[in-house]
């Protein structure tokens, strides 16, 4: 218990001159910046940067002879909005472990600048906001599907984390149903070409967040995650299963070219697969933390031009 000490009269009324010293007193305008900023980052507005890409793919790909521009900015407000509740929450629940964590020990609800009930009501707003906006402007099934992608994340995936290495494989069904609600946003359905988007989304995160597990296993361990199998001590598994991922995403993304006889679409998605293929293959050959980088880099650079090609050239 701390101790009460008796402060003089003089002392508090010395104290209480200081305080009334405007130069010592907290700018409200910055306290309210810094509060928001930490709204802002519990949204991760890096993830939600890719989600409005993927999505836009997904919307763009479905409506190319009947796009509408304030449809597809409806589909994105209503699919963000999902996203940074989902994101929020997520956050919320696994506040204790990320305090673990130097990569996340700085974050909102961690260090306290944010408490675990206004993160809960925050994330909570933003996702009922966002499927009602997603039913009443655009259509029911892309409130659903949004919906479903909110509820398998934080009931699935989340949990499964501190359980099963087979989370980053159920993880990457939610991660890729942004094409899914971009394509049900434009169209009201769901066809056969919007399952292939959703696999070469699918495909893409393996190399990805399994390149995040290697660079942070360490990071991951002393909190409790299991992103990796206990068995891969060395990671030689891990790094073989980049690869073999790798190599299925390039030639999905290439044999649409091929069955069109397109050289120009099968030459790009070759080109652009080529710089994610070399990290892979050399992080497999090293397991070094650098390459596991590049691999991460590359995986970023690599998805948007996949989502250009797909989109304009024939």
């Amino acid at each position: 218990m701390a101790k009460i000490r008796l402060v003089p009269d003089r002392m508090l009324a010395k104290s209480g001159e200081m305080r009334s010293n405007p130069g010592d007193s907290p700018n409200p305008t910055a306290a309210l910046k810094s509060k928001l900023t930490d709204y802002y980052t519990l949204t991760k507005p890096e993830v939600n940067l890719l989600i409005l890409m993927t999505t836009s793919a997904g919307f763009y790909l479905a409506s190319r002879t009947h796009f509408r521009l304030s449809l597809l900015f409806s589909t994105l407000l209503g699919t963000v909005l999902v996203a940074s509740g989902t994101a929020t929450l997520n956050q919320w629940m696994e506040r204790a472990w990320d305090g673990r964590m130097r990569r996340t020990a700085q974050r909102p609800l961690p260090t306290g600048r944010i408490s675990p009930r206004a993160a809960f009501v925050f994330g909570l707003c933003l996702s009922i906001a966002g499927g009602a906006y997603l039913v009443l402007t655009v259509n029911l099934l892309s409130g659903m599907l949004a919906i479903a992608t909110l509820l398998s994340y934080l009931l699935i995936y989340t949990p499964l984390k501190r359980k099963t290495a087979l989370c980053t494989m159920l993880g990457a069904i939610p991660g890729a149903m942004p094409t899914l609600i971009g394509w049900a946003g434009a169209t009201n359905r769901i066809d056969p070409q919007a399952w292939y988007l959703f696999a070469i989304l699918f495909l893409w995160q393996f190399p990805h967040f399994l390149a995040i597990a290697l660079m942070y296993r360490e990071d991951y361990e002393r909190a409790g995650y299991r992103m990796l199998p206990a068995f891969d001590a060395d990671s030689r598994f891990t790094r073989a299963e980049i690869v073999g991922f790798a190599v299925v995403l390039v030639a999905a993304t290439v044999l649409p070219g091929v069955a069109r006889q397109s050289v120009w679409y099968s030459g790009s998605m070759l080109l652009a697969g080529s710089l994610l293929l070399y990290s892979c293959v050399r992080l497999a050959q090293t397991g070094s933390r650098i390459v596991a980088t590049r691999v991460l880099h590359h995986s970023v650079i690599y998805l948007p031009v996949v989502l250009a090609v797909m989109a304009f050239v024939r």
